[in-house]
């Protein structure tokens, strides 16, 4: 078991001075905002109490940093009091539930409020109550002097009506009489027989929500002679219908009416349309015809040429068209269906020829296409800027990190003094994991030397079996830690041609990724041999394997396996298609069924075969 005291730690600092409070708003919402520590009502006190002391550059900066995370309600609501500029990002990409939203809307400001009604992910129960809030957040502001001029202003054109302008209001009144700020306000008695003068002055104040502009009507319906005259309207006989024309009074309040239930009536939801497959199978003849496909509408992929490339519905790359004539594999080469079926679209192709056991003669291809991940395009070279600015990212972290690192290291082998025995152990515990941060920096800079086509190999023989022998001493401690435990059944002499240090990284990466999903009292059982020309390394497949034919996680198994103990720093996904990519830079491959994993490398030559002589 884990205990987890960042939390606590940072809420036990020295929150008197300016820089001690900054720095504890920073982490708390670093930590609360991205789910590594619960929230609390002590988090959200701590919270309220220091935020006067932080400038509000740092405040808007913790705020912006939260993109993408998942805050929790209580968060959310503490930060959308800031000002409208700086909680309007968090406000954009919050997740919340719907009963949050609800309870959290009353604590928003109107500029919160209007963020919220340009989403477009939010449901119908969440619009309606932001709906509601329409005649508060629609109310232009205004000072008590610019209210006290337009109360006078209102008198003084109630004072100029004439006898044929009372229908016209009163028809606005009926109209504004639905608005919830009018049912709310109070009616004054009428005072019949007053003068005008006398009845103005019992003018009461504008009822409204907020400090703000009201309209004409409203102001007008507090009068007490306006009270009279609707109170004489109800006792009169109705009107008959009209039937010259109508007065644009009546239009105007037959628009708004129209406009008003439209607004209300709901909104009838399309049907939720099927999820778009993410991959399918295929075979093809021994013309490289698709014969045969199951995962998508057939009739859309079935009579594909893998041999002329283009056509009318359908095309793929040079690359299949080249490995179609050579009859060799090809991997992620490129498909784009038209028209609109469920298989239209980009895809990429992977396929593997096959030849008749009795005859050798060539039958066809046999293979799986997937949609294309986040960071792939079509068009050739579409990633290379992105590629470059990885590049650049790898290098900006490499180099602190080495840094506090090697000043680590100085700290707990005491080379600039003494040293107290808990601080060593916190110095190792920054050691270990600068290290782990290292490495993965490193498969990220592999990764995108991979991408660019820029990975150097150095051509060497490694020995396999030693190789895997090591690093799974290396995992023993992971191992333990999940429960799991690991043998090498069985361990051939023989040795690799490649890189020295992409195959030992390839290796590390792979039975790395293994154990860590290894559940508790499983055994990974791995092998080492040479079949043919090639050098085959086995491991079976731990139960928590769960990886896609995309190499993709699903979003649960995604989830658990960013909490699990050991789990890679990347993710397993990353993991996978990394030893998948140097596997095919060193011209192998990495194979996966139900019951193992099978990675293939070109072996070296044997020693007794030796060479020819070329003296």
């Amino acid at each position: 078991m884990r205990f987890n005291d960042s939390l606590e730690t940072v809420l036990a600092a020295d929150l008197s001075t300016g820089f001690g409070a900054q720095l504890a708003w920073r982490q708390i919402v670093d930590l609360v905002g991205r789910g590594r520590a619960p929230v609390s009502d002590k988090v959200i006190a701590t919270l309220r109490a220091i935020r006067p002391r932080v400038a509000p550059a740092i405040r808007a900066a913790s705020v912006r940093s939260l993109g993408g995370a998942q805050p929790p309600a209580a968060l959310v609501g503490l930060l959308a009091e800031e000002p409208g500029n700086v909680a309007a990002p968090l406000l954009r990409s919050a997740r919340l539930t719907d009963a949050e939203w609800i309870a959290l809307m009353p604590r928003l400001s109107p500029q919160a409020r209007a963020v919220l009604r340009h989403r477009r992910d939010l449901n119908g129960a969440v619009r309606r109550a932001l709906a509601s809030y329409g005649p508060v957040d629609f109310v232009l502001p205004a000072s008590e002097e610019a209210q006290a001029a337009a109360r006078a202003a209102v008198a003084a054109q109630v004072k100029a009506l004439k006898p044929a302008d009372w229908r016209s209001l009163l028809n606005d009144l009926e109209s504004e009489a639905a608005e919830p700020a009018l049912q709310a306000a109070p009616m004054p008695v009428a005072v019949p027989d007053a003068p005008l003068e006398e009845v103005l002055a019992e003018v009461p104040p504008v009822p409204a929500p907020e400090p703000g502009f009201a309209p004409i009507a409203q102001v007008a319906a507090t009068l007490p002679v306006m009270q009279q005259a609707l109170q004489q309207q109800a006792a009169a006989p109705p009107e008959p219908t009209p039937t010259g024309p109508f007065e644009i009074a009546d239009i105007v309040a037959r628009i708004d009416a129209f406009q008003r239930q439209r607004e209300a009536a709901p909104v009838m939801a399309a049907p939720a349309a099927a999820p778009a497959p993410l991959s399918f199978r295929f075979e093809t003849d021994a013309r490289g015809i698709i014969r045969w496909a199951d995962g998508v509408e057939r009739g859309a992929v079935i009579g594909i040429s893998l041999e002329y490339g283009a056509g009318a519905a359908a095309a793929v790359d040079g690359v299949v068209s080249g490995a179609f004539r050579r009859r060799a594999r090809f991997d992620s080469a490129r498909l784009v269906i038209t028209g609109q079926s469920d298989a239209a679209g980009d895809w990429r192709l992977s396929g593997v020829p096959v030849f008749d056991p009795s005859t050798g003669r060539f039958t066809g291809y046999r293979g799986a296409a997937r949609r294309p991940r986040a960071d792939e395009r079509a068009e050739p070279g579409a990633g290379a800027a992105r590629i470059d600015s990885l590049r650049q990212l790898v290098h900006e972290l490499r180099t602190p990190t080495t840094a506090i690192a090697g000043f680590a290291e100085m700290i707990e082998g005491q080379m600039i003094g003494p040293v107290p025995a808990p601080y060593r152990v916190y110095a190792q515990t920054i050691i270990d994991q600068a290290r782990a941060l290292l490495g993965a920096i490193d498969d990220l800079d592999t990764a995108a030397r991979i991408e660019r086509g820029a990975l150097e190999l150095r051509p060497a023989d490694v020995a396999l079996a030693p190789l895997i022998t090591r690093v799974l001493a290396d995992l023993a401690p992971l191992a333990r830690l999940r429960g799991a435990s690991t043998e090498l059944s069985r361990a051939d002499s023989v040795a690799v041609r490649g890189d020295d240090r992409a195959i030992e990284r390839l290796v590390a990466r792979l039975l790395a990724a293994l154990v860590s999903v290894a559940g508790a009292g499983e055994v990974l059982s791995i092998s080492a041999g040479r079949e043919g020309e090639e050098a085959v390394l086995r491991a079976t497949r731990p139960r928590g394997f769960v990886i896609t034919a995309g190499d993709e996680l699903p979003a649960e198994a995604e989830r658990e396996a960013e909490t699990a103990a050991g789990a890679p720093l990347l993710g397993l996904g990353f993991a996978i298609r990394l030893v998948r990519n140097l596997a095919r830079e060193l011209n192998g491959s990495l194979a996966v069924d139900d019951a193992r994993l099978t990675l293939r490398l070109p072996a070296a030559f044997a020693e007794p075969m030796g060479q020819a002589s070329i003296n």
